[in-house]
């Protein structure tokens, strides 16, 4: 019986996630075909000659989207940004507050730890696909990157031991 009912339920299981990914988007679809596609953004950054727009969302916040649009208007690259990959792309003492919104979008959390003598955004994000994350980018009193620690993600975790 429980064979089933898992049987009878796989279809919807399947079409539950296939909803939740983002509809395919081709290099060079003119900026309003994007909104058309994935609605408004959750944030829109400026990127040297380029706009960023933010996509923000999936379970518990782990997963943002960048769509790059460049000066002529038109999609140059769309991806998930929230990943190991992503993160090993910023360059402590270089990059500043306005480089990782424009990589990363909005923090899910902005905090304050005495160890650090500056602000601390941490991002959640499923490391190698797997694990349940967190990202904290520790700025200086400027707004310059000093450092990146991960580490689990206390949340999940919490609510995994109730």
């Amino acid at each position: 019986m429980k064979k089933l009912i898992f049987v009878a339920m796989l279809p919807v299981l399947l079409s539950a996630c296939a909803s939740m990914s983002t509809p395919p988007l081709a290099a060079g679809e003119p900026a309003d075909a994007v909104k058309d596609k994935l609605g408004q953004p959750t944030g829109t950054y400026a990127s040297g000659a380029d706009t960023m727009l933010e996509y923000a969302g999936g379970p518990f916040g782990q997963y943002t989207y960048m769509a790059r649009i460049g000066p002529d208007g038109k999609l140059i690259s769309f991806e998930q940004v929230l990943s190991s990959e992503k993160f090993a792309t910023v360059k402590p003492r270089k990059d500043s507050k306005q480089t990782i919104l424009s990589t990363f979008g909005k923090p899910a959390q902005q905090v304050h730890y005495a160890s650090v003598d500056g602000d601390v955004w941490v991002y959640r994000y499923k490391e190698q696909n797997v694990w349940d994350s967190v990202m904290h980018v520790e700025f200086d009193r400027n707004g310059i990157v000093q450092a990146m620690v991960n580490g689990p993600d206390p949340e999940r975790e919490s609510r995994r031991g109730r």
